[in-house]
């Protein structure tokens, strides 16, 4: 798994307006520097495009590299950790112009935009 690579996860109900049940969600972690965590960050996808009316949003289009099959708006207001055990057969992977889309809004969301 790497830092915008889009899998399969099954979220849990936790309850809230949170997204849940198996779904894609872009994994949003550097793997590679915190190997060995029980949980991983991840912004999960939702196919429902009415999301988009949340300024945390970005619309991603499917693509062979991606491996969405439907227009998908990632919810990056909602980034999160998941166990590990919940991530489940890799999709495919964000572009880089679709992965700095969504970095910079996280860096909004975060208060790190300069």
């Amino acid at each position: 798994m790497k830092l915008g690579d889009v899998y399969w996860v099954d979220l849990p109900d936790r309850g809230g307006r949170e997204q849940r049940g198996r779904r894609p969600a872009v994994i949003w972690q550097d793997t590679a520097a915190f190997s060995g965590l029980p949980t991983i960050l991840v912004i999960p996808l939702s196919s429902q495009q009415g999301a988009l009316r949340f300024s945390g949003t970005v619309l991603i289009q499917p693509s062979p590299a991606n491996g969405l099959s439907l227009p998908s708006v990632a919810l990056v207001f909602q980034i999160g950790a998941c166990d590990v055990r919940r991530i489940e057969q890799r999709i495919g992977r964000l572009s880089d112009n679709d992965l700095e889309t969504i970095r910079a809004l996280a860096r909004l969301l975060q208060g790190l935009a300069q």
